[in-house]
């Protein structure tokens, strides 16, 4: 088999431990010899790749410039994509933009203040256990090799993903057992507390959720652990860096600038009080140009930063010193709410939420199953019936922005939505249609995705769509002082910004559905987050009051919405439906102008519309699949040829039967062609089938039938 020697005359060393009963193992010089870091992670026979690049000056930005990609590789499931056209891996899946976000959120808080080296972590599948997820692999993967590069990264961090099978919590559970189980939860954290928690659950109480965060906690360790063995083992070189902080002259003069104008006068609620800061930051910045003359230009950033410190700064005070908030509510407060639906009149659902200054627009559209979106990844093949997309223009923040398409935030935000309704959808079988939400942000000023979740919820209710319940959402924020801990209902964006952790909770009155915990400290202990569930409880009761008094339950579907019917048939017979290259089916919707959808197990559906497109649809496929029966009627069945002794009609497609000259009226009949001529609709009765199968049929008995009834 060879062997890798490193050409750098480095030995390959590996560190190895048992992580949830499997051997976890760490390898660093066999490849990647020019990068900052790289490592070699193998968990079972999932391998993933992680590569650190880190910069060696800082590079002039107000902002970490850290990239982290997660890379999906087809072969690394023994795969080649189902595309016809393409075959190389091209645009990340939303599944990898997804897990790029999750491997990011815990890892970015933990690099100090002020680090403006260029920083690129690249996460990638070699090779993929079926048994298992690989992306807490490769979060293992990237928090080792930034641990590795000698940059200033505050880590390690390790990730764990927890099922709930057969009421036990569960790591590296299968996708089925998450998929079929109640909980599908993600928790990162250093070794001193939790980082990052996603999660999405079919109504998991409070007390589930905080148990499976506890339990992921205390079983990731030895990860962690063994990446500290690796460091110290190798002897890593720390990075010599300057941190780009706000010059403490300047930050002083705009403090003494500031007194006596914050405190209780910007207490007021949005917009004004962002009003008055703007007229506040207009009139610093004119004070200290007038000041500083032509050398304030080259320092106006570092007087803005120094400006947003100070307001910061003076959030965090009204809610430690004062339990009052920016916007003068207190900590349990939830904004005021309106909401309607119903004021599009072509869509087939749509719904206005409004919390305070955030406001969603959702409109659901309803297709049928055949239109569902097909999921080709390294990991998954198969359909996604329910999509949430979420856009928030500029414009939601006052801000002049070019369009474009949707990036990281908004392919999060939806995917926070989808999975915040995926548990209290109706089964197919109840409600056969693809579901489409759209939510279109009208205004931003904290927790978008909590307003699209509710908004989707009022509009799906809106369009006909049975939910099991409702669903509504709430975002939470902590501030933390020393040993005490302030946590607030429905944040907005000043306490965001100035607070310790963004935590967003849906779910509905049973229990929790999704779930997503940012901390921006590093780490906090279980009993502070199970304080804020707890409260968020309390917070989304309100919310969910209010939803209920603007729509409880389904309405009437759009008039403008497909009708969607199902039937059922043989499974054998499918390749009858179908037809040569398609033909039959093909035929069947170009005469009927219904959408037809054929699943496996043999259920069919038919969407239109129109009620008699969908019929005449039915009809057809029963004509093909059903066995003639006797003792039924046959209406406006084509005459298919005319003898001497009867006429020939074709009941069913590739089935004729025989009506006697005798069978074709009460009286006496000397012609066939008197009665019947090729390509005449007639009705008839099967009154027989013979030994051979063939068929015999009476239009004078459905005459008497018929008249009789």
């Amino acid at each position: 088999m060879g062997q890798t020697i490193n050409p750098l005359g480095k030995d390959i060393i590996k560190v190895e431990t048992q992580l949830c009963g499997r051997t976890l193992s760490l390898e660093v010089g066999r490849v990647g010899f020019r990068t900052s870091a790289s490592v070699l992670v193998r968990y079972g026979d999932t391998v993933v790749l992680g590569t650190a690049m880190v910069g060696n000056k800082p590079i002039s930005m107000d902002y970490f410039p850290l990239s982290i990609d997660y890379e999906e590789k087809m072969y690394a499931s023994g795969k080649v994509s189902g595309s016809r056209f393409i075959k190389r891996e091209g645009r990340p899946s939303d599944d990898a933009i997804l897990i790029s976000r999750l491997i990011d959120r815990p890892i970015r808080p933990l690099w100090p203040k002020g680090y403006r080296h260029e920083a690129q972590g690249v996460a990638t599948v070699l090779s993929m256990d079926p048994d298992f997820r690989p992306d807490m692999v490769a979060m293992i993967a990237m928090s080792t090799a930034f641990m590795l590069s000698g940059a200033p990264f505050e880590g390690p961090v390790a990730g764990l993903r927890v099922g709930l099978v057969d009421g036990e919590y569960t790591a590296f559970a299968s996708n089925e057992q998450l998929d079929s189980g109640d909980l599908d939860l993600v928790v990162a954290s250093t070794k001193n507390g939790v980082m990052m928690v996603e999660a999405g659950a079919s109504e998991v109480t409070e007390e589930q959720i905080a148990e499976a965060i506890e339990y992921a906690f205390e079983a990731m360790q030895p990860a962690i652990a063994l990446q500290e063995e690796l460091v110290a083992k190798i002897g890593v070189a720390k990075q010599e860096f300057v941190l780009s902080l706000p010059d403490a002259a300047i930050q002083t003069a705009v403090n003494e600038w500031l007194e006596g104008k914050l405190g209780e006068d910007l207490r007021k609620p949005y917009p004004e009080r962002n009003v008055l800061i703007a007229q506040l930051r207009e009139e610093m910045q004119a004070h200290f140009a007038q000041e500083l003359g032509d050398d304030h230009a080259a320092v106006a950033s570092e007087y803005e930063e120094a400006f947003q410190s100070a307001v910061h700064k003076d959030v965090r005070q009204g809610i430690i010193e004062h339990n009052v908030r920016p916007d003068g509510r207190k900590l349990t407060e939830v904004r005021q709410l309106s909401s309607e639906t119903g004021f599009l009149p072509r869509a087939h659902g749509s719904s206005i939420f409004t919390r305070g200054l955030t406001q969603a627009m959702n409109i659901v559209t309803l297709a049928p199953l055949s239109m569902v979106q097909l999921v080709d990844t390294m990991e998954k093949e198969g359909e996604r019936r329910y999509l949430h997309h979420y856009n928030a223009p500029g414009y939601t923040v006052g801000e002049v922005r070019r369009l474009g398409s949707p990036g990281r935030r908004e392919i999060g935000h939806g995917y926070l939505a989808e999975r915040a309704l995926t548990a209290v959808l109706p089964s197919e079988a109840d409600f056969p249609y693809m579901i489409r939400s759209v939510t279109e942000i009208m205004s931003q000023n904290g927790s978008t995705s909590m307003a699209a979740t509710c908004s989707s919820v009022l509009a799906m209710l809106d369009a006909g769509v049975p939910l099991k319940t409702l669903v509504s959402g709430i975002a939470m924020g902590l501030m933390v002082d020393g040993d005490k801990s302030y946590v607030m209902s429905d944040i907005a964006d000043a306490e965001d910004f100035a607070g310790d952790m963004d935590f967003k909770v849906t779910g509905t009155s049973e229990g929790i559905t999704a779930l997503q915990m940012d901390m921006k400290v590093h780490g906090l202990p279980v009993s502070v987050l199970k304080r804020a569930l707890e409260q968020g409880k309390e917070g989304r009761a309100i919310i969910l009051e209010h939803m209920l008094e603007t729509i409880s339950t389904p309405n009437e579907m759009s008039p403008y919405a497909p009708r969607v019917e199902s039937i059922k048939i043989n499974p054998d017979k499918i390749r009858e439906v179908i037809g040569k290259g398609g033909e039959t089916i093909q035929r069947i919707t170009a005469e009927t102008g219904a959408d037809i959808d054929i699943k496996d197990d043999g259920t069919i559906m038919i969407a239109s519309p129109n009620g008699e497109s969908i019929a005449a649809a039915k009809q057809a496929i029963r004509d093909i699949t059903e066995d003639p029966e006797v003792g039924t009627i046959y209406h406006d069945r084509p005459v298919m040829s005319v003898m001497d002794f009867g006429a020939f009609v074709q009941i069913m497609p590739g089935k004729d039967g025989l009506v006697h000259i005798s069978e074709l009226s009460e009286d006496r009949v000397e012609k066939t062609s008197d009665v019947v001529k090729e390509g005449d609709k007639v009705t008839v009765k099967l009154l027989a089938i013979d030994e051979r199968g063939r068929l015999q049929l009476s239009m004078r008995a459905a005459a008497r039938e018929l008249n009789e009834k």
